[in-house]
């Protein structure tokens, strides 16, 4: 069993419904070098915001009383351009809507590519977002949830991150001696970074994932629209036409490709709000569409 890292006085003042903070590695993280580099916590009006330098990832876990659970369950990657973590926006407010509604939550706390500790930056995000699904996957029974419903979701460049697992699943980025299916079994994205190509990237987004002057090859790779096949997962996006950070043609592109590929999708769009819309509204406003396309698809009861 993992060892809760975190002291309990900063783990309650975090989150009052989380039931425990884990590591996401029990022991070397992959694809690590050594550094100085510290993480730093970042503060809005006094508050709780986010986290900067990430190097340690953890899950945060939101686990629903037995009489209302589901058994389904989303790992959470906020967003930040993968320059930060919008961890308590697009982390906690949203695990502790879908615990209200009996769905296991875990935000992922992922490691900010850096060259400064990673010796392959591109893969850092990925390989911890692939790690959150073997930890979820495996932890199955113990967690009440059905293994064959654990869905990815995504805000902005976190978008980027879980379009990614959701489309690269068949290489393992990490070690994975039990080969446990690293497959979400839904993707669920607002606002989300999808391209990595000129035209449609948040440009901040691309630098701090694949560098300054990026590969050709690694564009294409990442650039997730290109990557959908037969066996990508259901997909809801929302996104807003208005959008001057992320263009909305990230979530047409790549709702698209999934049409084309003849994978279930919904996708809301509306024509004003701007980049993080949804944070503007009430949490279970926004979210009412998301839990109908989940109860309709067949995810929670």
């Amino acid at each position: 069993m993992y060892k809760i890292t975190l002291i309990f006085f900063v783990f309650l003042v975090l989150n009052l419904n989380a039931q425990e903070i884990i590591p996401l590695y029990s022991g070397a993280i992959p694809n690590s070098k050594p550094y100085q580099m510290k993480e730093i916590e970042m503060m809005v009006d006094g508050q709780f915001y986010g986290y900067e330098k990430t190097s340690k990832p953890t899950l945060t876990i939101y686990l629903p009383d037995k009489e209302i659970a589901t058994r389904s369950a989303v790992i959470i990657c906020p967003g930040g351009g993968y320059g930060f973590v919008s961890y308590k926006m697009e982390g906690i407010k949203i695990a502790e809507e879908f615990l209200s509604r009996g769905i296991a939550a875990f935000v992922l706390k992922y490691r900010l590519p850096s060259d400064s500790i990673m010796v392959d930056k591109a893969i850092g995000p990925l390989q911890d977002a692939q790690k959150a699904i073997k930890v979820v996957r495996e932890h199955a029974d113990e967690w009440n949830i059905n293994p064959e419903k654990i869905g990815i979701m995504g805000f902005s460049a976190g978008g980027h991150l879980a379009s990614t697992a959701g489309t690269h699943f068949n290489k393992s980025y990490i070690q994975n001696l039990k080969k446990t299916n690293l497959r979400p079994d839904f993707m669920i994205l607002v606002y989300p970074v999808i391209s990595m190509k000129d035209e449609l990237t948040h440009k901040g987004s691309r630098m701090n994932l694949l560098g300054k002057f990026p590969d050709p090859e690694n564009i294409l790779l990442f650039s997730n629209e290109m990557q959908v096949n037969k066996n990508t997962p259901p997909t809801w996006l929302t996104h807003t036409g208005d959008d001057t950070v992320v263009p909305v043609e990230n979530s047409i592109r790549f709702y698209q490709a999934l049409i084309w590929n003849k994978i279930p999708a919904e996708m809301h769009l509306y024509p004003k709000g701007n980049h993080g819309f949804v944070l503007k509204l009430p949490t279970n406003e926004w979210m009412e569409p998301l839990f109908n396309w989940m109860k309709n698809s067949g995810l929670i009861n």
